[in-house]
């Protein structure tokens, strides 16, 4: 599955509106934000990075006036993790990812599960992206930026969804990035303080990945934040797989 992860993360790089390829790794940029989260690289599957690639690209995230940053699956490209560390790269985190298939999917059976929906209007997209952001406690602020990448999502064959709140506004949602490599990424699923709880991440998990199942994508992968979302997902029936090594170069590591 590593590998397979690892492929992903390079086609849904590509996608990027802006894209660099060097010496083995991709880089994807989004030109409306420096937020590192959204600017970064990754390595090709196996790839075999020389110190001179590693300069390379290091380069292109400083002639853009971003962090160098990476995200990937360290066991498929092992290659890279060795270059990258022997050139400074420092580990932020290391995150477990979870795997759901269309054999282990678990819709939620509760006849008081919260009814998921796609947003359709501006203020419904709108909607979702605040309460994201209060959801994540402004890691990712509210901005027209973020509403447009949701509909972005929506309009290339990802997904989008979220649950209403009773008085009409947006209590939690998620979106799902397009299949890929026959498989697919889950990713910010999150819902308002005042409505934890009541099963909202749980229905929108389960709605999203069985419409990427309903696109024909073979699996759907998941990273988690804390053991209260893996309960979660594993309720959903996503079962741990590999996993994934966030790096980036400290300032003063920086030619």
């Amino acid at each position: 599955m590593d590998i397979q992860v690892q492929s992903f993360a390079v086609a849904n790089l590509r996608r990027r509106p802006v894209v660099f390829e060097t010496g083995g790794f991709v880089a994807g940029f989004t030109p409306d934000t420096d937020s590192p989260y959204l600017n970064y690289a990754t390595p090709l599957p196996g790839a075999e990075p020389t110190e001179r690639d590693v300069a390379a690209l290091v380069t292109v995230f400083r002639e853009h006036g971003l962090l160098p940053r990476l995200e990937f699956a360290p066991q498929a490209a092992p290659g890279a993790a060795s270059a990258l560390r022997t050139a400074g790269f420092e580990t932020e985190a290391v995150h477990e990812y979870l795997v759901c298939t269309p054999r282990t999917l678990i819709p939620p059976r509760s006849a008081g599960s919260p009814d998921v929906e796609s947003p359709a209007t501006d203020e419904e997209y709108a909607a979702l992206d605040a309460a994201l952001a209060e959801a994540f406690g402004g890691v990712f602020g509210s901005s027209p930026e973020g509403v447009e990448r949701l509909r972005r999502t929506q309009r290339s064959g990802g997904g989008v969804r979220f649950v209403r709140d009773p008085r009409g506004g947006c209590a939690g949602g998620a979106s799902c990035s397009p299949p890929a490599e026959d498989t697919a990424e889950l990713s910010g699923v999150g819902t308002r303080p005042a409505h934890r709880g009541r099963g909202i991440a749980t229905a929108v998990t389960a709605a999203l990945t069985g419409a990427m199942f309903a696109q024909g994508a073979g699996s759907v992968w998941l990273e988690y934040s804390g053991e209260g979302s893996r309960r979660v997902y594993e309720r959903v029936g996503y079962r741990p797989q590999g996993t994934r090594l966030y790096v980036s170069l400290p300032a003063e590591q920086r030619p």
